[in-house]
Parts: C-alpha cells; sequence; structure tokens
C-alpha cells in the first residue's frame, strides 16, 4: 500500500482555507496513492470553540473529502469536529475511494488543555477494512495509552492524527515507536506544523515506522506531502518467524 502524510500549518478556525490549502496538496501528488493522512482536527486547528465551528456529517469538509477521495481513487482520513444530537465529537473519518466513511471519535480527551469539558468521547476502538489491510485509527492524546492501542485484532497499521505540541516532541517520538515494536505493526504519526492561536508551537514530526521500529519515513519538521509504500507480507512473514503476538496477554476493555 501507498501512503501519502501531509504535513503543514493551519489556519486558526478557518475550514474554507485550510480546505483549499489541502486541495492544492492533494492536487500535486502525481503517484498513484492509496491512501492519504491529514493531522487532526486539520480544518480548524485544535480548537475548544466547538459550538462555534462544528459541522455535520452533511457539512462542506465531510463533502469535501468524500469528493477528494473519489478525484484521486484515494482513501483519506484525518479528524474533523462533528456535532450531532447535541454533542461535539472530535471525529476522524476515513473515507474510501467510494465516498463511503467510517470513523473514530476520539476516546482520550486531552484533559489539560479541558477537551473533556467540549467534546464527547467516542466509545469504541475503529478497525477499518481497506484494500485487505486492516488499519486502527486513533487521534493524538490515545497515543499515550498502549492498552487501548494493543493490537488485539492483528491490525497491520497504526494511525495516528494529531496536534502535537513542539514541547512534547520527545514523548511523540519515543511512543510512536513503541507502539511499531510492542504490535508488530506499521505505525503512521501526522502532526501539524506553526504557531495556533493559543501560542502552542508545533514542529510536526510527521513520520512512518515499521514494525521494527525502523523509520521508513524519518521525522519530518517541514512542511511537506510525504510519500512511502508498505509491505504487509514482509510484516506477515516478521510474525510469523517472531511470534510475540502469541505471548500478548488477554484482557477486555471496558469504557
Amino acid at each position: 500500500m501507498k501512503i501519502a502524510l501531509i504535513q503543514t500549518d493551519l489556519f486558526w478556525e478557518d475550514a474554507s482555507k485550510n480546505r483549499e490549502n489541502f486541495d492544492s496538496k492533494i492536487n500535486e501528488i502525481d503517484s498513484e496513492i492509496n491512501l492519504i493522512v491529514l493531522p487532526e482536527m486539520f480544518s480548524t486547528g485544535f480548537t475548544m470553540n466547538a459550538s462555534d465551528i462544528a459541522e455535520t456529517m452533511q457539512g462542506e469538509t465531510v463533502e469535501w473529502m468524500k469528493l477528494k477521495a473519489k478525484q484521486k481513487n484515494a482513501a483519506i482520513t484525518g479528524s474533523v469536529v462533528i456535532t450531532e444530537n447535541g454533542n461535539f465529537y472530535n471525529r476522524m473519518f476515513f473515507v474510501f475511494p467510494s465516498g463511503d466513511f467510517q470513523y473514530y471519535d476520539k476516546r482520550h480527551l486531552f484533559s489539560l488543555a479541558g477537551e473533556n469539558e467540549f467534546y464527547t468521547p467516542g466509545t469504541d476502538k475503529v478497525i477499518v477494512d481497506y484494500l485487505d489491510w486492516k488499519i486502527c485509527l486513533q487521534i493524538c492524546y490515545d497515543l499515550r495509552f498502549p492498552v487501548f492501542a494493543r493490537n488485539v485484532e492483528n491490525y497491520d497499521l497504526l494511525l495516528y492524527v494529531a496536534n502535537w505540541p513542539k514541547v512534547r516532541t520527545g514523548a511523540w517520538d519515543t511512543l510512536l515507536n513503541a507502539r511499531a515494536i510492542e504490535n508488530l505493526s506499521y505505525v503512521a504519526g501526522v502532526n501539524r506544523i506553526g504557531f495556533d492561536d493559543n501560542n502552542f508551537e508545533h514542529n510536526g514530526h510527521t513520520q512512518l515506522i515499521d514494525f521494527w521500529g525502523n523509520y521508513i519515513i524519518k521525522p519530518q519538521e517541514t512542511e511537506g506531502v510525504f510519500v512511502a509504500e508498505l509491505d504487509k507480507n514482509m510484516m506477515l512473514e516478521t510474525r510469523r518467524k517472531l511470534n510475540f503476538l502469541g505471548d500478548r496477554d488477554q484482557f477486555e476493555l471496558k469504557f
């Protein structure tokens, strides 16, 4: 599977400008891509002003994702602020080339920024089946909770989309690497760059790691579209030879 990770600055609470920015970057991808990954809250930045900027499931950003997926014949994923049934969600969409989609609501809300005061947490771990790949969807702060990401489903790719600040870059790099090694899975982490309106700086460090913990795409600090190809057969062969997942603990998640 060929994957494109898009790292860029975000326009604060301006969905139209952000869609335009990502539109140009996606259009510049000239190679055949299967999956395009955008950051957390890619249309607004990591805002707590949910009541002012939230969109519906039929809103412009979701419709834009469907359109781009069809145009590029590639799946697109990233999180958007969504309002539904009187609640607000940090919702990660996985839009298939057909325009159909699945979504994951962020389970671990970032209480340090008060995210839990404005958004409703998700209750389900979501694994997407795409092109014979099982892909686990996760958002930013979820990275700090390894039990939730534990590979009990034999997924092949673990995705984290984020607005992770520069001051905690060391944790971002270390935890992404740990998730890859402990789960014998490819791991992609897609972050933003630049300052947000709360004056938090983000230096990206978007990266792609293989099941050994080796970099396929090293942490990046500049704006760009970073492309790589994943080899599922190589991963499965490694799992057969080194069946570490066969010794994993059995447990049940309770929400």
